[in-house]
C-alpha cells in the first residue's frame, strides 16, 4: 500500500523544478488549458505544472485546468493534494467517444491520453487507437472552434519509428517497419495517426500544433502493473525482491526522468516550431538493460537484492539498440539533467517510504 502524500510530496518538488526553466510561462496566463489523461503519469505532471505557475510568480493570472479524464473517482485520488485548487475543473469522458461533450471556450490542448503500457495492446487495441485517432480529431476540432487558439500539443511516442534499421541514433526522419496488422502495432500506428492530424489540422486551419516523442519516461506516478521493464525492475526493488531478467539484457534504452521529460514538453510547446516533431529523451543516460538492473540493485545495498538470469527463459529483443538524437530539441536550449541514479532513486524512495 503506497501513501499518496509521499508520492505527491516527490511529484510537486519535481514541478518545483520544471517551472524554474527559462520559458515564457506568462503565456498561459489567464488561460483556459485542456489537459487529457490528466490523472495519469505524464499528464498529471501537465496539470501539476500549470496549476503551480501563478502561486510561483510565473504568470500573472492564474492558468484554469479542464482536466480531462476517464474516471473521475481515480482522477480525484490521483490530484487529491489539487482538488481544493479553484481553478482546476475535472470533466469525465473517454475519448473512445468521438462525441466530445462541451468544454467551453479553450486557448490551449495538451493531449497526454493514451494507453501507453504494452499490457493493454493485446487486451484493449480499440480502447488504445481510438483516444489518439478520433479523439484527437475531436480535440483538434474543439479547439478550432475557440476564439484564441493558442496551441495543442500532442504527446506522442517514440514507438513511431517502428524497428529502426541498424544502431545510428534515431533523428525525427528516422522510420523503421510497422506490420498495421501485428496487434502490438496499435498503439505506435495510433500515434502515427494522431501526428498526421496534427500536421493536416495546422496546415489546413493555422493551429499551431506541436509534437513530443518521449523515450522511456519514468518517475514517481507510474503503476505497479505498467509493465515495462523498467517500471518493473523498479518495483522490484520496492518490494524488495531479486530482479529477474526474462531476454538476455542486451537491449540498450535511453531513459528520461519525467521532470526533464515534462520540461521538453514546455520548451516545445512554447518556444518550438508548430508541426514539428521533437524527440524527448537522455542520450546520456543510455543503459542496457543488464546494467539497468545491476544499478538498481546497488542503489539499496541494504535490500541484498540480485540480479537473476532465467536462462531458460532468455531471449534477445528484436531492436537491440534505441538511442535517441535530441538535437532539434537542444537546439531551443533544452538540457536532461536527472541521472539515471539520481532518477530512480527518487522514483524508487518516493514508493518505499510509502509503504504503510
Amino acid at each position: 500500500m503506497f501513501s499518496a502524500q509521499r508520492i505527491e510530496t516527490v511529484q510537486l518538488q519535481d514541478v518545483a523544478s520544471i517551472i524554474e526553466c527559462d520559458l515564457p510561462w506568462n503565456r498561459f496566463s489567464g488561460e483556459r488549458v485542456l489537459v487529457t489523461g490528466a490523472s495519469g503519469f505524464l499528464g498529471g505532471y501537465l496539470t501539476r505544472t500549470l496549476l503551480s505557475l501563478h502561486s510561483a510568480g510565473k504568470t500573472e493570472q492564474p492558468v484554469h485546468v479542464l482536466a480531462l479524464v476517464r474516471n473521475s473517482s481515480k482522477a480525484r485520488r490521483q490530484l487529491a493534494d489539487q482538488l481544493d485548487c479553484q481553478h482546476l475543473e475535472i470533466l469525465e469522458f473517454d475519448l473512445k467517444d468521438p462525441l466530445l461533450p462541451g468544454v467551453g471556450e479553450i486557448n490551449f490542448v495538451l493531449h497526454a491520453a493514451s494507453q501507453a503500457s504494452p499490457r493493454f495492446y493485446g487486451t484493449d487495441p480499440v480502447g488504445t487507437i481510438l483516444p489518439n485517432a478520433i479523439g484527437t480529431a475531436a480535440l483538434l476540432k474543439a479547439l478550432s472552434r475557440s476564439a484564441r487558439p493558442a496551441a495543442f500539443l500532442f504527446v506522442s511516442s517514440s514507438e513511431v519509428y517502428g524497428s529502426p534499421l541498424g544502431n545510428a541514433p534515431i533523428k525525427e526522419t528516422s522510420y523503421g517497419g510497422i506490420d498495421p496488422m501485428e496487434i502490438r502495432s496499435c498503439y505506435a500506428e495510433a500515434k502515427r495517426l494522431g501526428e498526421a492530424l496534427c500536421a493536416a489540422w495546422s496546415q489546413q486551419y493555422r493551429i499551431p500544433t506541436f509534437v513530443v516523442r518521449p523515450f522511456h519516461t519514468y518517475g514517481p506516478g507510474l503503476q505497479e502493473d505498467d509493465g515495462r521493464v523498467f517500471a518493473d525492475f523498479a518495483f522490484n526493488v520496492v518490494r524488495g525482491e531479486n530482479i529477474r531478467m526474462l531476454s538476455d539484457g542486451s537491449a540498450r534504452r535511453a531513459f528520461c526522468y519525467v521532470s526533464d521529460a515534462i520540461a521538453g514538453f514546455f520548451t516545445v510547446l512554447l518556444t518550438g516550431s508548430p508541426a514539428t516533431a521533437y524527440n524527448v529523451a537522455n542520450p546520456s543516460a543510455n543503459l542496457s538493460v543488464i546494467e539497468l538492473a545491476e544499478m538498481l540493485a546497488d542503489l539499496f545495498p541494504a535490500k541484498k537484492i540480485r540480479v537473476e538470469r532465467c536462462e531458460s527463459l532468455a531471449r534477445e529483443t528484436s531492436t537491440s539498440t534505441i538511442l535517441p538524437d535530441v538535437s532539434r530539441l537542444a537546439a531551443l536550449g533544452w538540457r536532461p539533467s536527472v541521472t539515471p541514479a539520481i532518477g530512480f532513486r527518487r522514483m524508487i524512495e518516493a514508493y518505499e517510504r510509502s509503504v504503510e
